[in-house]
């Protein structure tokens, strides 16, 4: 397995990776992006998946301190983001996840219960509909928010990305249908997430849950001001679904 000391948006990450290229394909045959990370810091894998702005190479110093707290990941690029190939649709992000897990489960062996489904922002939906369908460990929600029409009375003229035009990305209404441990992750000075959003999420969720949030921290800040404690909140959730 290559090593590869990754140098993206001008600064250098603060360790050297085991980055695993991979590529796979949705049911619909969109082929996909992703890096694999194995960790020999534990047994959890954390399917990653993004929020709606940049893609996984925006993510890479996030990674570097994952690895490091000994979480193996699989962080990938929806269709339409970064090397990924085609559109972004609602329908299409659903299916990208579905792909993933599926990529984890065949290729990396990954059992069902070593596997912690991470969804942020507009991932949260996303991450939330394979935890609907697939069996998980864990379920972390960061920074989430109920469904697009929740987030538009929200914003009023607007929602941050067109694409999601006519999306509807309702989070709230998969909760009840999971039955894994949820951990939701919020920050108190989220300006595009108001917590109250998060709030809302979490009084959705049915089963064993926790709220976790984040003093001083915005929606795209969270895990830099959320530091060290933030990290060790995240592993001592995957350690305790996966026992």
């Amino acid at each position: 397995m290559a090593s590869f000391l990754v140098k993206a948006a001008g600064y250098w990450p603060f360790a050297i990776l085991p980055l695993q290229e991979v590529w796979f394909e949705a049911a619909d045959g969109a082929r996909l992006f992703g890096w694999y990370v194995e960790s020999s810091g534990g047994p959890a894998t954390l399917l990653w998946c993004h929020g709606n702005a940049g893609n996984i190479i925006n993510r890479l110093e996030n990674l570097v301190e994952l690895y490091k707290h000994g979480l193996s990941v699989f962080l990938f690029d929806y269709r339409g983001y970064g090397r990924s190939q085609g559109r972004p649709t609602e329908e299409g992000l659903y299916q990208d996840a579905m792909a993933a897990y599926a990529y984890l489960s065949a290729s990396r062996r990954v059992a069902p219960e070593r596997l912690v489904i991470f969804g942020r922002s507009l991932g949260g939906a996303v991450a939330a509909e394979v935890a609907s369908q697939r069996p998980a460990a864990g379920l972390v929600l960061e920074s989430a928010f109920p469904s697009v029409e929740a987030l538009a009375k929200h914003h009023y003229f607007g929602l941050p990305v067109h694409w999601l035009l006519g999306a509807r990305f309702t989070l709230v209404d998969r909760l009840p249908r999971i039955a894994a441990p949820i951990l939701v992750i919020h920050g108190d000075r989220d300006d595009i997430v108001p917590l109250e959003l998060g709030q809302q999420v979490f009084d959705a969720v049915r089963g064993p849950k926790a709220f976790y949030l984040v003093q001083g921290a915005g929606h795209n800040d969270l895990y830099l001001v959320g530091g060290t404690p933030y990290f060790q909140r995240l592993k001592r959730f995957a350690d305790e679904v996966i026992r």
